[in-house]
């Protein structure tokens, strides 16, 4: 193997997005990536505070979302949601590009939207993800905001919501690492559920992945490494994203 169960469990962000989950469910998958070590939870805001009082002391972050999952909230919410995350403990926000204004060819726009989230994150010493949404776009589209990111110094640049028409495609992913300056990582979300698709995006350059299958593909990791199987009570395995 060329690679440890710790390489693989953080480049996990365990979603915990669908707005169909009750309390239960949340608690449940914030216990399944604390057992699993996963790199974070992502988590609807409204739990967050909750979520990373759970965390506390683990090596497991809490994140969440900005402007999701359509990026059409004004600049001026985004700013304000990101201060609240930080406020409830967040460490790395996924924050959604304003995909009406990257269609309308509005450069100005979106670069100011993007910049205005990033300016209050790491004026906190959190991270940004800016998630693009593939799906809707072109590929001169994603090259343009994935070299506008680039200026940002934005963390990671993201394929997808989770919740558009696709997920993470091995092409975006590839055009994404090789139009992205080094110092940008690229972040798979949508599409990613079993540890040989994890392994292939990794192969790419992609450094995390977006995934509700985290114990599917973190059992099947920990049985190629012949590790013992980890037991959660009362796992919820989330189906999609």
């Amino acid at each position: 193997m060329t690679y440890t169960y710790t390489d693989i469990s953080k480049m996990i962000d365990h979603s915990l997005l669908q707005p169909m989950m009750d309390q239960d469910a949340l608690e449940s998958g914030i216990k399944l990536a604390l057992a699993y070590d996963a790199a974070s939870v992502c988590i609807m805001p409204y739990y967050l505070k909750r979520c990373a009082d759970l965390l506390a002391g683990s090596s497991v972050m809490p994140s969440t979302t900005i402007g999701f999952p359509h990026g059409g909230h004004t600049t001026a919410i985004k700013q304000a949601e990101a201060e609240q995350a930080i406020a409830d403990g967040c460490q790395e926000l996924d924050m959604v590009v304003n995909i009406s204004q990257v269609l309308s060819g509005k450069w100005d726009y979106v670069t100011t939207d993007i910049k205005a989230v990033i300016e209050v994150a790491h004026a906190a010493k959190r991270k940004v993800k800016v998630i693009f949404e593939n799906c809707y776009l072109t590929d001169d589209q994603k090259i343009r905001l994935c070299k506008i990111c680039s200026e940002l110094n934005a963390d990671w640049v993201k394929t997808s919501t989770g919740y558009g028409t696709s997920g993470a495609t091995i092409e975006d992913l590839t055009l994404m690492r090789k139009h992205a300056a080094d110092h940008v990582q690229v972040k798979a979300a949508g599409g990613v559920r079993e540890l040989d698709k994890l392994l292939e995006v990794r192969d790419i350059g992609v450094s995390r992945v977006g995934a509700s299958a985290t114990k599917v593909i973190l059992d099947e990791c920990r049985k190629r490494l012949e590790l013992e199987p980890i037991l959660v009570a009362d796992a919820t395995e989330i189906s999609g994203y």
